[in-house]
């Protein structure tokens, strides 16, 4: 709510997050925000420690569409057509629904999505009979879901291709997921803006398919614990921990729920010199100054964990300031 008391006459549009932590307070923000347009992304096992069940985080979710005008008096639900439980929500709102994804019976779609590492991403976008390549600098493949929220935001407020695309390019935009510069020629993949399993494992595939500098560098996973995953808790951990052995080759764990990804990685055929263990970021901060400094350079990090544990003071430490 604070947001919308930042508001100013020149502003045309508004764009908040109806953040929930349990069931009915998305209903009372949209009550105050009064959204024309709603967005539904995705229902994953983030806040299950919460509401307690799948089916009650997409209940929770459902209140924006069901709070949302009347086709006829402007509401749009935009639905991702990807997760089966967003879809449904169509049938749970009086407003026009327009979904998009992957799939061809999305209003709008993608195909086509390769990854031009650290450049960015490119994809042919599909809206009706229309259609046409686009090249946006969002890290991962995962991240064309991000650019179809937005095109999608933009052609139910009646933008034009060239808008949207124009946004889509803007190398100003605020990502979560972004590369800065670190010691000794690195790359750190600064993810650290929150986690769930879904998401680690999107940024673990990223750091797979971007190529290395030279030959003797190294992909390192930095990898926190994973918050509210009520009773998935132990088992998402166990799956990134598979997940992370199979693609870094060298991995620190931060807290007592990373510890748990860094134990099944071992489990998982891991070398014991390549896993590190680690209680809290100062301590991560020095590990990965120690294996920075001593390897070949030219490595690529990736930072992620839950908001709650501050990863990026560990990018902050690490990050080489380049001057303009």
């Amino acid at each position: 709510p604070l947001t919308l008391l930042h508001l100013r006459a020149e502003h045309e549009r508004v764009v908040v997050e109806m953040g929930m932590y349990g069931l009915g307070e998305i209903a009372q923000l949209a009550a105050i925000a009064l959204p024309q347009v709603g967005v539904v992304t995705d229902v994953g096992p983030s806040h299950l420690e919460r509401l307690g069940s799948i089916e009650r985080i997409a209940q929770a979710k459902a209140e924006l569409p069901q709070a949302l005008p009347p086709a006829a008096e402007g509401g749009v639900a935009i639905l991702n057509e990807d997760d089966a439980r967003v879809r449904a929500m169509a049938g749970m709102t009086r407003a026009r629904v327009f979904t998009y994804g992957l799939s061809p019976t999305a209003d709008l779609w993608a195909d086509e999505i390769e990854s031009e590492g650290l450049e960015g991403i490119r994809f042919r976008l599909h809206h009706g009979e229309e259609s046409l390549h686009v090249r946006v600098p969002f890290l991962g493949r995962h991240s064309v879901h991000t650019a179809l929220r937005g095109a999608a935001a933009g052609l139910v407020d009646g933008l034009s291709w060239e808008e949207i695309v124009s946004g889509l390019r803007d190398q100003e935009s605020e990502l979560r997921l972004v590369a800065v510069p670190g010691p000794a020629g690195s790359t750190i993949l600064d993810d650290t803006y929150n986690a769930s399993p879904a998401s680690c494992l999107a940024a673990l595939n990223l750091l797979e398919e971007l190529p290395l500098p030279h030959p003797g560098a190294r992909k390192i996973a930095v990898l926190g614990d994973m918050y509210e995953l009520g009773s998935y808790e132990e088992e998402g951990h166990r799956i990134v921990g598979r997940r992370a052995r199979e693609v870094a080759d060298l991995l620190v764990t931060v807290g007592k729920l990373g510890k748990i990804m860094g134990e099944e990685a071992l489990k998982a055929g891991m070398a014991p010199g390549t896993v590190h263990l680690v209680e809290d970021n100062g301590r991560a901060i020095a590990v990965l100054r120690d294996l920075l400094g001593s390897g070949p350079g030219g490595d690529v990090l990736l930072v992620k964990g839950s908001r709650g544990l501050e990863m990026e003071q560990i990018v902050a430490a690490l990050q080489v300031r380049v001057r303009p």
